[in-house]
């Protein structure tokens, strides 16, 4: 596994060999969120075309997280909020059809975000 592509942990404050191990944790007790998650925008088609799909999830949910942020005024809105918002509605709503399961992905991707953070903060 490489963290390739995962913008969203490209910081000081996380290293490649603990994201590594607590997304081989999450991903070991959650893959079936993992394949709900992955299936509702990639498609069951493409999901064993696509090597580093769990990395592609996991940096899905953490955006769904750090919007959530915005959304519940946590954090004040940046310049590409509004962007950012939309495309992870799109991403998540292609295809569905009911607000109910759009909202199941979003919270299970949200779940996934906070609960690898807690893993990665355990982890010595």
């Amino acid at each position: 596994m490489e963290i390739k592509g995962m913008y969203m942990l490209k910081t000081p404050e996380y290293t490649e060999e603990k994201i590594q191990e607590s997304l081989k944790m999450l991903y070991a007790d959650r893959q079936n969120e993992f394949r709900t998650i992955a299936e509702a925008f990639l498609g069951k088609d493409k999901l064993n075309q696509t090597p580093e799909w769990k990395e592609f999830v996991l940096n899905f949910c953490l955006d769904v997280e750090d919007s959530f942020k915005t959304w519940s005024n946590q954090k004040q809105p940046s310049a590409t909020s509004p962007q950012k918002a939309l495309t992870i509605l799109r991403q998540v709503g292609n295809g569905m059809v009911s607000m109910n399961r759009l909202t199941h992905i979003l919270n299970i991707s949200y779940d996934l975000s906070k609960e690898f953070k807690e893993i990665y903060r355990r982890l010595k």
